[in-house]
């Protein structure tokens, strides 16, 4: 019996992605003071009394993202003022399911919570988008409509900071995405920890970039949480679905393959050469007289 190289008492039952054997609470605790290591080392709080919005979808990121940043929170004195923020896309019946438990867990952790819809800031639902376009161009709709959509949520709330759940496999995913795609000037942010704001723009940050998925899940698993695991009913449709089986192949052939993209990613820069400016249609930043989501709303009308 393999005892867990911590604590080297209790039995290992788990085992993290370096292969170390760990009984479940030390997991609890290596996983969260990992999450710790990554806040500090990229000083994604510099201050106290900072509003933090949290993207929450009530799915296991962003759930586990509540529960870790709350104990944090409290554990290391990070003095935030944490809210929950949660985009309705659209998704029936999906979205109705997820935003309940969304609505449960700002009870469970006592955190104020503010829900914009797709319909009310766009004047479109996804699933009327679909409709419209068909289904395999949905998650580059809702990808563009969704983080509009946060960043003016986080602005709302008067936020200071915007924190999302994404994990080292989604980043290791955009980034091919956007290879493939040959979107250079994306290839840098989507690989950094935090991203500067603007007046317009609340900055972002990623507590979970060097987190695995399957360590997400299995923290959210044996503890208990309460979250939604219904994947999106679009998501079997797009390219990122694809991109995520190529990674998850390579990833079991080299269990640092997420690690080392995610990695490889904080290396590139790419000098941004178009001056930014406000979109003449909704104010937000743009590379062009319209930004991206007003232009593909305007695409959508007859």
């Amino acid at each position: 019996m393999k005892h867990c190289q911590i604590c080297k008492t209790k039995r290992a039952l788990v085992r993290k992605i370096n292969g170390e054997p760990l009984c479940r609470d030390c997991f609890f605790a290596s996983l969260e003071e990992e999450v710790h290591a990554t806040i500090q080392k990229n000083n994604m709080f510099p201050k106290k009394h900072t509003r933090v919005a949290i993207g929450a979808s009530g799915g296991k990121d962003s759930t586990a993202l509540v529960h870790i940043l709350s104990s944090l929170n409290k554990k290391h004195g990070y003095g935030l003022d944490l809210h929950l923020l949660s985009i309705d896309e659209g998704i029936s019946p999906y979205r109705d399911d997820s935003l309940k438990t969304v609505r449960e867990n700002s009870e469970t952790y006592s955190l104020p919570l503010t829900v914009l819809s797709y319909k009310e800031l766009f004047g479109w639902t996804l699933d009327e988008i679909v409709q419209k376009t068909g289904p395999k161009q949905s998650c580059m709709y809702c990808g563009a409509l969704r983080r509009q959509a946060l960043d003016r949520g986080a602005s709302l709330i008067g936020a200071e900071i915007l924190v999302t759940g994404h994990n080292a496999d989604d980043i290791a995913e955009t980034l091919l995405l956007n290879f493939i795609r040959g979107d250079i000037r994306r290839l840098h942010t989507c690989g950094a920890s935090a991203t500067l704001g603007s007046s317009e723009i609340v900055p972002r940050a990623k507590p979970f970039k060097y987190t695995t998925q399957k360590e997400i899940v299995l923290y959210a698993y044996l503890k208990k949480l309460d979250y939604f695991s219904t994947e999106c009913s679009y998501a079997t449709d797009s390219a990122r679905g694809d991109v995520r089986t190529l990674i998850q192949k390579l990833n079991t052939l080299d269990l640092q393959t997420v690690h080392n993209t995610v990695v490889s990613a904080e290396r590139i820069f790419v000098p941004e050469k178009d001056k930014r400016r406000k979109c003449g249609k909704c104010n937000a930043v743009s590379a062009g007289e319209l930004c991206h989501v007003c232009a593909l709303i305007d695409g959508l009308s007859p």
